[in-house]
């Protein structure tokens, strides 16, 4: 590592902020149905058991186990039927069976149910062969989820099954976190906003801001697009300021850096709070942690192979931790590795790899934090750690898929 400068470790970078961020948001109630991928901000409780009475697991023929025996059982059949949704009006009486359906309430005098293709009628008598074991193809009144019980915790970001569990227990709506709102903007000179320009040779067209936004979106996020500034400080501080006034965080990507129009460091340094800078990752290690009004900025290396890196690697859990839902960890794989490198002492390296059909993992052909085309085709990233270490095939990685960072991948 160059000498003279104050490397962050990624480990210590990820403590700082984990330590000094907090949920920002506020709560709102809205409809279960409508709270697919929200944060739920208060731990729910059922309001109903499910299932709510003992009901019949089978299509078949019930009766009270105490009345049946070994040998083959003949008992009289109960005219009638219980079906789900349409209920036997009565008991049944000791030494009879009655017909139920799959869903169905057992009525008094049913502890069992035996399955429709075990028995033999004629319409007026039942069959089958015994002995049958008490409670059998029964559900239990509360056997998933007992009336009062907690189902689902503060912080968690709702799936569609936990919808389904939170419409079976009775609940209307839930209390959530307001979406968090995410800004981004692109700073360079060198950027077009709009790709269906004409670009001049010194120009290129900006990758950075429709990513990261999608990236949001896909987090469960709200995005606020900020849009593109020019390499000069009055208008980065300007949109900066515009940016905390619209928006609970906000990431930036270029200008994070040390050079003469690196603004968006200079900026936060001078007139934000600026927590750590050289992040000793590869790629990204010009990221900026700050604050600016308040607001966290996440200042993402200008190239968009480092800036998703980053983004996925500081931005995610950060971003969680301010939406509601906790710090967030992706969940890494040890695989074999499929590729061949030595890796210097210093820097947490993150690769562009993606799975063989043998369940290795492969890099990408270059490392070059300028093939965009890389993103694409990697399905996720292999992680190396920050001391020196040689790679050969077979040898075993970590590999972290694009899913675990909350995001899909094409693979």
């Amino acid at each position: 590592m160059p000498q003279g400068v104050a490397w962050v470790p990624v480990d210590e970078a990820l403590a700082l902020l984990r330590a000094r961020l907090h949920a920002v948001t506020g709560i709102e109630d809205v409809a279960t149905s409508l709270a697919q991928g929200r944060i739920l901000a208060a731990p729910v409780t059922a309001r109903r058991s499910n299932p709510p009475r003992p009901n019949s697991a089978v299509d078949g023929y019930g009766f009270a186990h105490d009345a049946t025996g070994d040998g083959v059982q003949r008992l009289p059949l109960v005219p009638g039927r219980a079906a789900a949704g349409q209920p036997f009006d009565g008991a049944v009486p000791p030494g009879h069976a009655l017909r139920i359906l799959t869903g169905a309430i057992l009525p008094d005098g049913i502890d069992t149910v035996v399955l429709e293709e075990d028995c033999a009628t004629d319409g007026q008598v039942v069959a089958f062969d015994g002995p049958v074991k008490r409670g059998i193809n029964t559900r239990k009144a509360g056997e998933d989820v007992t009336e009062g019980a907690t189902i689902l915790p503060a912080g968690r970001r709702l799936t569609p099954a936990d919808l389904a569990l939170l419409s079976a227990v009775g609940l209307a709506q839930v209390t959530v976190h307001r979406r968090l709102r995410v800004g981004v903007l692109s700073t360079g000179d060198e950027l077009l906003p709009d790709p269906g320009t004409d670009a001049a040779p010194h120009q290129i067209f900006d990758a950075n801001r429709p990513m990261l936004l999608a990236l949001i979106a896909a987090w469960g996020f709200e995005p606020v697009d900020l849009g593109h500034a020019p390499d000069d400080a009055a208008v980065i501080a300007a949109r900066l300021d515009h940016g905390a006034q619209q928006a609970d965080a906000i990431l930036t990507s270029g200008g994070a850096s040390a050079g003469d129009e690196d603004h968006v460091s200079r900026l936060l340094r001078e007139r934000g709070t600026l927590s750590s800078w050289r992040i000793a990752v590869k790629p990204g290690r010009p990221l900026a942690l700050a604050l600016w009004g308040g607001v966290p900025i996440f200042g993402l290396p200008g190239n968009p192979v480092a800036a998703l890196t980053c983004a996925l690697v500081f931005a995610r859990p950060a971003l969680s931790l301010l939406a509601g839902a906790g710090w967030v960890q992706p969940q890494g794989f040890t695989v074999p590795a499929a590729f061949t490198k030595t890796k210097k002492a210093g820097r947490r390296e993150f690769l562009r790899a993606r799975l063989t059909e043998d369940g290795a993992a492969e890099v990408f052909a270059s490392e070059g934090s300028g093939r965009i085309s890389g993103l694409s085709w990697a399905t996720g990233l292999v992680e190396l750690p920050d001391d020196a270490c040689t790679i050969t095939p077979g040898d075993p990685v970590r590999y972290i898929p694009y899913a675990s960072f909350g995001i899909t991948s094409a693979g």
